[in-house]
């Protein structure tokens, strides 16, 4: 009563249980949450993670033992009870959050293709206007599940997840060290269950959760590897493909002819100096293609 906040315009989120970074993509300007704490140290973690994310003016009220005898609240901003949270907080207590963003937060936008920079990477990344354009064949819906093969930075499957807190992704990556950055990116952009396997496809693939979708960005002309992803795809899922080289942009065109789907062509150009003046440098175009699995006939 004391807020006066519509439970229908505010975003209800459990970190009981749950992996604290889950929060992250909550952290919308303007935006209202409420947290379910874990225990007592949870409101002093929560207002840590929002002053490092540029929010640390945001409205933070922490509720404890609400209608009990013990009932205490405190309302402040999160940099404020950075600065003077109590030691003893109640461990039943949720946390009333309104997000107001500084100048510099880092804010997880609602639409694809996040900014490159927000991926740590090797330049190993499906670079952001093919991202979106991946992520829209990809075409996410509640609840399902990606295979993110040759995940490099998980950009994809990242922000496959990022669609819905109910998407479950799955990053095939054979070097360690790349493996470790996904992981890496996934807490960062608030995505920290996505699952990073460290190896090879098709080898990866056994008993992993059928795919709704597939994403081939890197290796898909390793043996077996298209043939292992197109048999596991549960008819009706979306499988898409990206190619740089003329070899592999080969073997979509053999797809393509074979199996059908959408082929497509795309190449981005960025203005870039040129002396005084500016001019138009353009990257290595992009061939997508993209299909979705017949359905199984009737029997």
């Amino acid at each position: 009563a004391r807020l006066g906040w519509a439970q229908q315009d505010c975003a209800l989120v459990s970190l009981h249980g749950r992996s604290f970074e889950r929060i992250i993509p909550h952290f919308q300007p303007n935006g209202r949450i409420i947290a379910l704490s874990w225990d007592g140290s949870t409101p002093l973690k929560l207002a840590k993670l929002l002053q490092d994310r540029g929010f640390g003016a945001s409205r933070f009220v922490v509720c404890e033992a609400l209608g009990g005898e013990r009932e205490k609240i405190n309302d402040v901003t999160a940099n404020d009870f950075v600065l003077t949270a109590p030691e003893n907080i109640i461990a039943l207590n949720s946390v009333a959050i309104e997000i107001v963003a500084g100048p510099d937060a880092k804010i997880v936008s609602l639409a694809p293709g996040l900014p490159d920079a927000m991926f740590e990477h090797d330049h190993q990344i499906t670079k952001r206007e093919i991202r979106a354009m991946s992520l829209s064949a990809l075409a996410p819906r509640q609840g399902e599940v990606l295979w993110d093969i040759g995940a490099g930075s998980g950009s994809i499957g990242i922000e496959w997840m990022l669609r819905h807190p109910a998407n479950r992704a799955f990053a095939i990556e054979p070097k360690a060290e790349r493996a470790a950055r996904i992981l890496r990116n996934a807490v960062s952009l608030g995505v920290p269950d996505i699952e990073v396997l460290e190896g090879t496809a098709p080898e990866m693939l056994v008993g992993l959760p059928v795919p709704d979708a597939i994403f081939i960005g890197g290796g898909g002309t390793d043996a077996g590897v298209f043939d292992a992803a197109w048999a596991a795809l549960r008819p009706g899922g979306r499988l898409v493909m990206n190619a740089v080289t003329l070899e592999t942009q080969a073997d979509l065109i053999k797809y393509h002819t074979t199996l059908g789907g959408e082929l497509i062509s795309v190449q981005i150009a960025r203005a870039d100096p040129i002396g005084p003046y500016h001019g138009w440098r353009a990257a290595m175009p992009v061939t997508q293609w993209s299909i979705t699995k017949p359905l199984e006939p009737l029997t």
